[in-house]
């Protein structure tokens, strides 16, 4: 049995944020992470040289603190990266935000004119009686219009989400699409988006120069030189307890089982599997909503290309329908070091899947087969042109907003909240879609809390690290101000 004064559980951005944090203050803590990586989704893969990440990871973030933890932790490694990506629906690449002359030309004048008969259609009837908004399709009808939600949104949601947008909650599309205005839109493509009091979506973002694993690895060799640990490959199979009191854990690593006793715990591992692992078991009811919260998953597979320069974007997204891939990622544009030879491109072809179905369970060949296909039918080359590829799995990757799945996570909440030594962070470890920087900004809060301040974690305002879209006022107002959130802040 080892006993350490702290046991952090994932060794992603939020798990990794709070032992760094609480080793600086001088505390004493035990990473354990799964993976043989640490960094978790946005860990970066290596292929014979080739880097890639796990779905493209932009370093922009509206929190201070955390974009202090990045220059801190990271220095001058990083570059200025020129933000461009664009929609590829029916044949055709849309300018993303939206460029008048670029929509009109693709969709045709009549198209879009009936788009925007559309959209005022919707406003007017709002103006008379306020819909009841509960799902995607409710939310973006709403506020875009039926017809631009049929043809930008509808497709893609669901190639992403693999249920229909009228069983994905609204509050989904509220965290990731709110602040887009197609009004606002319109009038920055007349007139050039003259206007002082608005800052478009951002224009560049920062990136580590061999990709955000960079990012993580340094976090873990900071850590373990200043006297923590963060173990590798290991995996915690049961979580003891007593009553609401955690007594331990059992922790798998080469063959080998450790008991570990800590004083405090924080999880960032998934919360249905935080759950399914506690013993004594919690009642049927809390097991029960464990099991029937879901996730998406999602697969990468990284295309070595004979071409030197396919395409001028970071990443475009595949609304057509009659292709499997969801997003495209060329990392040779986000950063040029993560393509190691000369005249060659990586693509990583992103599909959307669930654990177990015909994606997921393809054989790596196929797989590869089936994504250089459809760069060719994309227009992106020739099969000759692929010279390799290789395929990546990520389990879990994004926690689902279905119909049900609020009350559901609120009886799990419920049941944990009593406990006195345990707190839950990051992505899965509170089922919640957001970005690296909010993940970031739980665990620096819950490290926060065992240096004596108190954060509720679950009522942190995610807004800030969601948006692109803001106003300069707002940028005004958060700088040197991000993390001044008492009790009535949060």
């Amino acid at each position: 049995m080892k006993q350490y004064p702290i046991a952090i559980v994932g060794g992603g951005p939020a798990g990794l944020t709070a032992a760094y944090e609480l080793t600086k203050n001088g505390k004493q803590t035990l990473v354990l992470e799964k993976g043989d990586k640490v960094g978790g989704i946005a860990r970066t893969e290596v292929y014979k040289g080739y880097r890639f990440d796990i779905g493209g990871h932009r370093f922009f973030t509206k929190v201070g603190e955390v974009n202090e933890l990045w220059h801190e932790v990271l220095g001058d490694e990083f570059i200025e990266v020129p933000r461009l990506s664009r929609i590829y629906y029916q044949g055709k690449f849309f300018d993303y935000p939206l460029s008048l002359l670029n929509t009109l030309g693709n969709l045709g004048v009549f198209t879009s004119f009936m788009i925007l008969m559309s959209y005022l259609n919707a406003k007017a009837k709002a103006a008379i009686r306020r819909p009841e908004v509960e799902t995607f399709e409710d939310w973006v009808t709403h506020c875009f219009g039926r017809r631009l939600y049929l043809t930008f949104f509808k497709t893609y949601t669901e190639k992403v989400w693999g249920i229909p947008c009228n069983k994905i909650q609204a509050e989904w599309a509220i965290q990731r699409i709110r602040g887009v205005s197609l009004k606002r839109a319109v009038l920055s493509a007349l007139f050039q988006n003259k206007s002082k009091a608005t800052t478009s979506l951002i224009k560049s973002f920062q990136y580590p120069i061999l990709g955000p694993g960079m990012m993580w690895e340094r976090f873990e060799e900071i850590i373990n030189e200043k006297g923590s640990e963060v173990w590798r490959e290991a995996t915690v199979t049961r979580i003891s307890r007593e009553n609401h009191q955690i007594t331990g854990i059992t922790v798998e690593q080469a063959g080998s089982t450790e008991e570990i006793v800590a004083e405090h715990y924080i999880s960032s591992m998934p919360i249905t599997a935080l759950v399914s692992r506690l013993d004594p078991p919690p009642p049927e009811s809390v097991l029960q909503a464990a099991r029937s919260l879901s996730y998406r998953a999602f697969l990468i597979v990284a295309l070595i290309v004979n071409i030197d320069d396919l395409f001028p974007d970071n990443w475009i997204y595949i609304h057509a329908p009659e292709a499997k891939v969801g997003r495209i990622q060329n990392f040779k544009n986000w950063s040029p070091a993560m393509v190691p030879e000369k005249g060659k491109t990586c693509l990583g072809m992103e599909y959307f899947c669930t654990e177990g179905d015909e994606i997921w369970t393809m054989k790596d060949e196929d797989l590869i087969a089936l994504a250089t296909q459809e760069m060719v039918n994309l227009g992106f080359g020739t099969p000759p042109d692929v010279q390799d590829g290789t395929v990546i799995r990520q389990p879990k990757a994004y926690p689902v907003y279905d119909r049900s799945y609020r009350q559901h996570l609120e009886v799990i909440r419920e049941f944990l909240e009593p406990f006195e030594n345990l707190q839950t962070v990051g992505r899965n470890g509170m089922h919640r879609y957001n970005n690296q920087d909010h993940s970031m900004l739980t665990g620096l809060l819950a490290a926060r809390n065992l240096l004596g301040e108190e954060h509720d974690l679950w009522n942190v305002n995610t807004e800030r690290s969601y948006y692109e879209e803001f106003t300069t006022e707002e940028l005004k107002n958060q700088e040197g101000s991000e993390l001044s959130m008492s009790s009535s802040s949060l």
